[in-house]
């Protein structure tokens, strides 16, 4: 019993010691993740730290990127360099990616996020803009625009998810948020699973387009990283509550602004189509263009047919008088 009893305890000590190991080894890649990213500027807004790109000048259009990703996503696309040509383009990363920090103790939901990128937008001293988000990020454009409705001239809403039925896949996304257990896990066994899955994701978000080498290569590690995983499951979470609590009754009909909505007709992820046809009929004037071969990441495989949509969204504010530089 004593031999039996020694060789568990020592076996208990050897995985512990393997995990503190791993978890040291994740940190460090973490930290040296973001080496490649340090342009742009920082914004401290209701103690988060917000990290933002920022090029160009003109009319002022922010870019909101989806659940895993950052600002350097828009770098990748060729949309911050392209849509700086026209507009004062600001990228942020929003809470808890790239290099925004996520306060504890707060539910960032999207909501939560619009005001506190409002505020930051504020105090930039912008006071009307428009707002392009992709994927999660334009849900968080949808609350900017009903949340702050003097101050956002038009959306564009790409890839938006904006009636989420309940999906297995969400539950389990949102299991690294726990407590404890979660947190185990994202500091040692998920990141190592994220990189060995890493083609396998790609696939997933931008098939049937073709995958951004660009993209591939920058976002792997910033994505691997403990801190945004956590801010990766919360907002699956997030989805699914809002998926339980019937937000496929959500309505968004008294939106009176410019909306344009883009969407890939070969998205992997769900029925992107479909959203964004449904969502088009229950905004009276809104704008809908569905890209055929493109997946979720329709912003890479088309950049300069979602910029077309900027345009026709800025041209709307201007004719209606919401737009000011």
């Amino acid at each position: 019993m004593t031999r039996r009893t020694n060789k568990t305890t020592a076996a208990a000590v050897l995985l512990a010691a393997g995990l503190v190991s791993l978890a040291l080894y994740n940190s460090a890649r973490a930290r040296r993740a973001l080496f490649p990213h340090g342009s742009g500027r920082l914004v401290g807004v209701s103690g988060v730290r917000l990290h933002l790109l920022e090029q160009g000048g003109g009319a002022p259009l922010i870019l909101l990127h989806g659940n895993g990703s950052s600002a350097e996503d828009f770098k990748t696309s060729g949309m911050l360099d392209e849509a700086a040509d026209k507009y004062r383009v600001l990228a942020f990363d929003r809470p808890g990616f790239g290099r925004s920090t996520r306060p504890r103790g707060k539910l960032w939901t999207a909501a939560a996020q619009a005001d506190l990128i409002h505020a930051a937008i504020a105090q930039l001293g912008i006071e009307r803009y428009l707002i392009l988000g992709h994927s999660w990020g334009a849900s968080v454009a949808l609350q900017l625009a009903r949340r702050h409705p003097a101050s956002v001239a038009g959306i564009v809403l790409v890839s938006g998810y904006y009636r989420p039925p309940p999906r297995l896949g969400l539950a389990l996304a949102a299991l690294p948020a726990f407590p404890v257990a979660g947190g185990v896990f994202r500091h040692t066994l998920l990141p190592l699973l994220v990189r060995l899955t890493w083609p396998l994701a790609m696939g997933k978000i931008f098939r049937p387009g073709i995958i951004s080498a660009a993209f591939a290569s920058s976002a792997k590690e910033i994505a691997s990283r403990p801190s945004q995983l956590r801010s990766i499951a919360a907002e699956s979470g997030l989805m699914l509550a809002g998926a339980l609590a019937g937000g496929r009754f959500t309505r968004y009909h008294d939106l009176s602004l410019p909306v344009g909505i883009i969407a890939g007709a070969g998205d992997r992820l769900f029925d992107a189509k479909a959203e964004a046809l449904g969502l088009q009929s229950e905004i009276p004037g809104s704008f809908v263009h569905i890209i055929p071969q493109a997946g979720h990441m329709v912003h890479h495989t088309a950049p300069l047919a979602v910029l077309a949509m900027v345009d026709r969204v800025a041209a709307a504010a201007s004719t209606c008088g919401k737009m000011a530089r």
